[in-house]
């Protein structure tokens, strides 16, 4: 492997509190060194210098929810295109939710994805295991098998459990081998099947519709059976506010939790929605103005851990079609650091959390060693532009899923190195 040097970048590494111009030194797939000022006698002598003035260095990011359509999907997307994808918008390392087809209950699915990711040259692929086998709902996974294979938390994804006692049983499983539970909340019977938040937008356009409730209370419960089992929980894509402060409680008084948030939620709201456009299907559903502002507060005050992109890719058919029909998602791994710039620029958030909620936070929450530039650990980065424009369209957007509403408009805010284990995987 090389020996690189990143020279004159504006270093940023909130998990070691840097935030100033500097060198990194990277040799055998390592972090070697981060230097904030010139030091006598360090001895190196690179292969390759990639001078950084004007941009920022950081950690490579880190996404908890990342549908690669692969294996099972591929008219969607496939391993290499959303690898892609994900290396364009600086994230070396990605979770991907155990709805693949077939599901990731077995040691073989687990193996099939580690040889497609491996040939995608692409090394950090993290599955997450189903909690229950064919994430049916009923009968549990063999979990520790599936942490043995590779599997780095366990999750039922987006698809309910037949009754309380069975997501009692999984929680106390997964606890008895130290596996993190990834909770996405919803009461199926109070969401039923809707497509948008109940609000002005569904009452207008006559949509079925979703209440805030339905996410709420699944929080609720969830909480009480974390407290029972003492497992560790982390809540997957919260979108309100009674759910941002329910788990700001719950913290407060020791429950091992963690939560995440899409990054579109803290942008879009109902009353962005476009009327009919399908690009803005997604669940959980936009919702209010409140909700937004609360996020954005419970990110910044810590309740609100990491973000993460909720990248799900489609194909075009999936998208056609009146707006309760269509599939919900959005593909939007390269609409991650510009987004994140502008909570940023809104003054929502700084540089600094935004960062964090896409570095050492996730990697705390995972329990993996990455996330920081500290000496010994991977050499997974990335340098980002704040300042340059460019348009989504066709000619720059390596996703297979053009399903995202900010297509065609201008981002400010480019990865333009992403370099995984000491190997550029990404340059533009």
């Amino acid at each position: 492997m090389s020996k690189i040097h990143i020279s004159n970048g504006h270093i940023i590494d909130p998990a070691n509190n840097i935030d100033k111009t500097g060198s990194v030194y990277l040799a055998d797939g390592k972090i070697v060194a981060v230097h904030t000022s010139e030091t006598n006698g360090f001895d190196f002598t690179a292969d390759k210098t990639i001078d950084a003035s004007s941009q920022f260095v950081s950690p490579g990011f880190i996404d908890l929810s990342v549908r690669l359509r692969d294996p099972g999907q591929s008219y969607k997307g496939t391993l290499l295109s959303e690898t892609s994808a994900a290396a364009a918008a600086g994230v070396t390392s990605l979770c991907l939710p155990p709805d693949t087809r077939p599901v990731i209950d077995t040691q073989a699915v687990v193996e099939l994805i580690h040889d497609k990711a491996e040939k995608a040259h692409y090394n950090n692929v993290f599955p997450i295991a189903a909690l229950t086998q064919g994430l049916a709902g009923s009968e549990l996974s063999s979990m520790y098998a599936l942490k043995e294979a590779g599997c780095i938390a366990v999750s039922n994804a987006d698809v309910p459990f037949s009754s309380l006692l069975v997501l009692r049983r999984a929680m106390e499983y997964a606890c008895s081998h130290d596996l993190l539970v990834i909770y996405h909340p919803d009461i199926p019977s109070l969401s039923n099947n809707g497509c948008a938040n109940e609000g002005a937008f569904a009452t207008r356009y006559g949509l079925p519709s979703i209440p805030e409730a339905s996410e709420s209370i699944a929080v609720a419960q969830c909480l009480e059976l974390a407290e029972l089992t003492g497992c560790r929980l982390h809540f997957s894509q919260i979108s309100s506010k009674r759910s941002a402060i329910k788990i700001q409680q719950a913290k407060k008084y020791g429950l091992k939790v963690s939560a995440d948030v899409a990054i579109h939620q803290l942008h879009l709201t109902e009353n962005d929605i476009e009327p009919f456009n399908s690009a803005y299907h997604v669940l959980p559903p936009f919702r209010t103005d409140k909700d937004k502002l609360q996020l954005r507060e419970s990110l910044a005050n810590g309740t609100i851990n990491a973000i993460c992109s909720d990248h799900q890719p489609h194909d075009l058919d999936a998208k056609l079609g009146a707006f309760p029909e269509t599939e919900p998602g959005v593909s939007s791994l390269e609409t991650l650091l510009p987004l994140m710039l502008k909570l940023v620029k809104d003054n929502a958030i700084t540089l600094s959390q935004g960062v964090a909620a896409l570095t050492y936070k996730p990697a705390r929450i995972l329990n993996i060693q990455s996330g920081s530039l500290s000496s010994g650990l991977p050499a997974d980065l990335c340098i980002f532009d704040t300042e340059q424009h460019w348009e989504i369209s066709q000619d720059n957007w390596k996703s297979a899923g053009r399903n995202t509403p900010y297509w065609g408009e201008t981002m400010k805010g480019r990865v333009t190195k992403t370099i995984q284990a000491g190997k550029i995987i990404h340059s533009l």
